[in-house]
C-alpha cells in the first residue's frame, strides 16, 4: 500500500469505528458527528493493500425495483468477490456514512427505496445531520472512497451534461467530483439520456483524463458506440492499474473516468432506446420534472417503452463493470505491491 494512503488511512480511524461486516451495528456516537463506519472487512484489506472496490448505493434505492435490487447488489458484489477484490457498497444510515455494508443493510436499502435520500456531494452534511438514510450517487460515493483511501470505484453509468445544457446550466455534480477527486470511475460511459459530446468537452475542460476500455469510442451506456472518440485507450486492467498509479503519482489530484462497453450480446438497438429517449424527455419537460428527479424518471420511462430491454442492459452493464473493476484493483494492488517491495529492496 502507498505511504499517502497508508497515512491517510492511519489518521482516518480517529474519525471512524471499524465494525464486524456481518454485523454493522451502532459503532459511531451523535449524529454522525463527522464519524464513518467501516466494516472490518473494508479496513482490513485497505491496511493490508488488498484490492478493493467501491460501489454506489442509489443503483439499489433509485435504479430498480424490490428486491430485484437487492439480488442485483448481492450478485455485484459476489463478481467483485470472485474476481479477487473486496466490495465496498457506501450508504448513510441513520445518519452515519457507511463504507462496506452488511447484508442486512443492504436489504434494508433495497426496501427503503426511494424513501432513502438520493444523495450527491451536497446533500452529505444535511443527511447526517438529519440522522437520514441516504443512497450515494456517484459524486458521494467517490468523495467517500477517496476519503478511506479506495482507488477504484465501480458504477453503471456516470452523469453529465444534460440536453439542453447551455440552456439550462444542468451539469452532473459526478464531473465536478472528477475533477477534484483522485478516484477511477469504471462505468459504461456516460448515460444517452444526456448530451455526451458536451459532456466529453466539459471532462476536458476540468483536466479529467477519459479512457475506453479495449476500443477508441466512447460508449453510450446502453449501446457500445457513441460517436465520439476518446483520447486514451486501455486495452487491460494492468493497463488501467499504470493509469491509475501514475495519476496518483504525478498528484494530478483529478479522477479517471475508465468507460467500458455493455457485452455486445446485452447491447440494445439505438434506434429503438433513442426513440425512447426522446419520447421520455418530452414527458419529462410537459410535467416539469428537472433537476436530480429528472434522471431516474427519464431512465424509468424508458425502461416501460422499450418494454423492460433497457433494464436488463442496465444490470447486464453493471454486472460486467464489476468484473472489470474488481480485475482493475486487483492489477493496481499488485503493481504497488511490487513497487512498495522494489523501493524496499533498493534501501536495503
Amino acid at each position: 500500500m502507498e505511504s499517502s494512503a497508508l497515512s491517510r488511512l492511519t489518521n482516518l480511524r480517529r474519525h471512524f469505528r471499524p465494525t464486524d461486516s456481518n454485523n454493522n451495528k451502532g459503532g459511531s456516537d451523535g449524529a454522525g458527528g463527522g464519524l464513518i463506519k467501516i466494516s472490518t472487512e473494508v479496513s482490513e484489506a485497505l491496511s493490508h493493500g488488498r484490492a478493493v472496490v467501491a460501489l454506489e448505493s442509489t443503483i439499489i434505492s433509485h435504479g430498480m425495483p424490490y428486491p430485484l435490487n437487492l439480488g442485483t447488489a448481492k450478485e455485484v458484489e459476489a463478481i467483485v468477490r470472485t474476481n479477487g477484490a473486496v466490495p465496498a457498497t457506501i450508504a448513510i444510515l441513520d445518519g452515519i456514512p457507511c463504507v462496506g455494508l452488511s447484508v442486512e443493510e443492504l436489504e434494508r436499502l433495497a426496501i427503503l427505496g426511494t424513501r432513502a435520500q438520493k444523495t450527491a456531494r451536497r446533500d452529505i452534511a444535511h443527511v447526517v445531520a438529519a440522522r437520514g438514510n441516504g443512497a450515494t450517487t456517484v459524486s458521494a460515493t467517490m468523495f467517500f472512497a477517496s476519503m478511506v483511501g479506495i482507488p477504484v470505484f465501480v458504477t453503471g453509468g456516470i452523469g453529465g451534461v444534460h440536453r439542453h445544457g447551455e440552456q439550462t446550466m444542468d451539469v452532473s455534480s459526478d464531473l465536478t467530483e472528477l475533477r477534484r477527486t483522485p478516484v477511477a470511475v469504471i462505468s459504461a460511459g456516460v448515460k444517452s439520456i444526456l448530451d455526451i459530446p458536451r459532456t466529453l468537452e466539459y471532462l476536458e475542460t476540468q483536466g479529467v483524463c477519459v479512457a475506453a476500455y479495449k476500443t477508441n469510442e466512447f460508449p453510450a451506456f446502453f449501446t457500445e458506440t457513441s460517436g465520439c472518440k476518446v483520447p486514451c485507450r486501455v486495452d487491460s486492467p494492468e493497463d488501467c492499474a499504470r493509469l491509475i498509479d501514475a495519476n496518483t503519482k504525478l498528484k494530478l489530484d483529478t479522477g479517471i473516468l475508465i468507460a467500458v462497453p455493455i457485452p455486445k450480446e446485452h447491447s440494445a438497438s439505438g434506434s429503438i432506446i433513442e426513440c425512447a429517449i426522446q419520447g421520455a424527455l418530452k414527458e419529462a419537460r410537459e410535467k416539469n420534472i428537472t433537476g436530480n428527479a429528472e434522471t431516474p424518471f427519464l431512465l424509468a420511462r424508458v425502461n416501460e417503452l422499450t418494454g423492460g430491454a433497457s433494464l436488463a442492459s442496465n444490470i447486464a452493464l453493471v454486472k460486467n463493470n464489476a468484473f472489470v473493476g474488481a480485475r482493475i484493483a486487483v492489477a493496481l494492488a499488485q503493481l504497488r505491491k511490487s513497487c512498495n517491495e522494489g523501493d524496499a529492496e533498493s534501501v536495503s
